[in-house]
């Protein structure tokens, strides 16, 4: 079957069982799952959306999340917003239910729900999400082509070839800010144009003449943290423009009261301060890794994944973007990488302690190459996590591979990615270090190793008590239908209903 097709067959696949074009209300992909807005949640048939081909889990958060891997995602999605259109002419009527049925359907899962994920925090940090998640297909192509570029200079490959890839690798970090401006002021509600144009000043060279805080400002001074500020500030000041200024002036006088205003704070403040922030956070990683690199590391390994459940990994997104546009790389993300490979350690074990349990053995069989490229939601929800212990064990075997990353910075080797998004081996062509490539990738691949190893050991030996080992290491006609530490609804294989694992 020729790619298109697979992929419209997919979608076509996916939509009667979200409840047809009808119900879907909204529809958006970030790097591995579709998320949709649906109108009534109870139309939507869960497994039967497992058992699809190209579908590896289900997540609910405020969207309904179909996990379908890297690439497949970015494919799938044009074909379904197509067939839903299509849906959507045909005149298909909207779902028509009772009061009554309206009242009985998710009343309880939208009070778990809004317990769990609207709190002003948890809320802040999607904020802080959607307007970096955009910008990582841009991030990963030009740290690819970085890479690429780095490996040619070294080898004094194509001299003639280097300087056109040195400029498509840097041209998108040198404006990133105003990327992040534009999207800062399309998520808070502002006009997109107009937060862009605010952070364009904080790149603009011309800042070079001005004088702040008795310093001379330079360009890029404050970085992407300067811009995300400076844009909540221009959408403040165009929220108080429309409310104050005559409908007959808006068009004039609003766009030009936002920049002056917010570009006078951002020149003669929000630049500065936000120009010491980023300094402090570039040092502290670096102090961090320099000083207590092996312990840092496994701590930052260990707990990656219970940060990802509690939606708090959200809040790393424009740190890694500051260090790469203050260091050319982030530090930390080799690092946080290591916890995916103790999920694909872990899960190896429980497929040889679980010999009799096809059906979990089938799904570690069909999740560990996601894993392996760093995908680890279908290895997290369908396995390690319902289980229990072994994800307990397998976030041990990413305290291991973190610590032995950490362990190499603190010795004076560097680690970094140029990117941020992938994970796993996908992470190898990003990656960029201080002491050459070739150590820098046998540094990461010994990190892979370490929390291969460890997840499986500690899996292997610890993550089992006898009564689990007795539950669910039965044919797969005896196999247990639920977890009791986890959950009534629960079962490996499955996906359970929680925070999402990844973006």
């Amino acid at each position: 079957m020729a790619t298109e097709d697979k992929n419209r067959a997919t979608a076509a696949a996916i939509l009667p069982l979200v409840g047809g074009a009808a119900n879907v209300s909204s529809i958006a992909h970030c790097m591995t799952r579709l998320r949709l807005g649906l109108h009534d949640r109870s139309l939507v048939d869960d497994e039967a959306l497992k058992a699809v081909p190209a579908v590896m889990g289900v997540v609910e958060d405020d969207t309904y999340q179909i996990v379908l891997g890297p690439g497949t995602v970015a494919r799938v999605t044009p074909e379904f917003e197509q067939l839903v259109e299509e849906g959507r002419a045909s005149g298909a009527p909207a779902p028509v239910h009772t009061a009554e049925e309206l009242a009985d359907k998710g009343a309880a899962l939208k009070a778990r729900q809004k317990a769990k994920n609207a709190t002003p925090f948890k809320l802040f940090l999607r904020r802080i999400a959607n307007i970096f998640v955009p910008l990582i297909p841009a991030l990963i192509g030009c740290g690819i082509i970085a890479g690429l570029n780095g490996l040619l200079v070294n080898l004094g490959w194509l001299t003639s070839v280097t300087p056109a890839l040195a400029s498509m690798a840097s041209g998108f970090m040198a404006l990133i800010a105003v990327f992040v401006g534009y999207n800062t002021a399309k998520e808070f509600g502002g006009t997109p144009i107009l937060g862009g144009a605010v952070a364009a000043i904080i790149v603009f060279p011309g800042v070079a003449n001005i004088d702040a805080f008795g310093q001379t400002l330079s360009p890029g001074q404050g970085g992407v943290l300067g811009a995300l500020g400076a844009a909540v500030l221009a959408v403040y000041v165009e929220k108080w423009c429309r409310r104050w200024v005559p409908e007959a002036l808006d068009v004039l006088v609003t766009p030009t009261l936002t920049v002056l205003i917010s570009g006078l704070v951002t020149i003669f403040g929000l630049m500065y301060v936000a120009g010491e922030v980023s300094s402090a956070i570039g040092t502290f990683a670096d102090w961090l890794l320099s000083t207590g690199g092996a312990g840092a590391g496994f701590v930052l390994g260990g707990f990656f994944l219970p940060l990802v459940m509690l939606g708090l990994h959200q809040a790393l997104i424009p740190i890694h973007t500051t260090l790469i546009e203050q260091q050319g790389f982030t530090v930390l993300l080799p690092i946080l990488a290591m916890a995916g490979a103790g999920q694909v350690g872990a899960a190896a074990a429980v497929y040889l302690r679980l010999p009799r349990n096809e059906s979990i053995r089938r799904t570690i069989r069909s999740a560990m190459p996601a894993g392996l490229l760093g995908v680890g939601e279908p290895l997290i929800y369908g396995v390690s996590l319902p289980l229990g212990r072994p994800f307990v064990t397998a976030c041990v075997g990413g305290a291991f591979g973190g610590g032995f990353v950490g362990l190499f910075n603190q010795l004076g080797d560097s680690v970094g990615s140029t990117a941020i998004g992938p994970s796993g081996w996908a992470l190898f062509p990003l990656l960029d270090g201080n002491h050459g490539l070739g150590s820098t990738i046998a540094i990461y691949a010994g990190g892979l190793l370490v929390g291969y190893v460890a997840g499986f050991v500690a899996t292997y030996f610890f993550g089992f008590s006898k009564s689990l080992l007795a539950e669910f290491n039965v044919s797969q006609e005896a196999a247990p239908s639920t977890v009791a530490a986890t959950g009534p609804s629960t079962a490996p294989g499955d996906s359970p209903t929680k925070e999402p694992a990844g973006v």
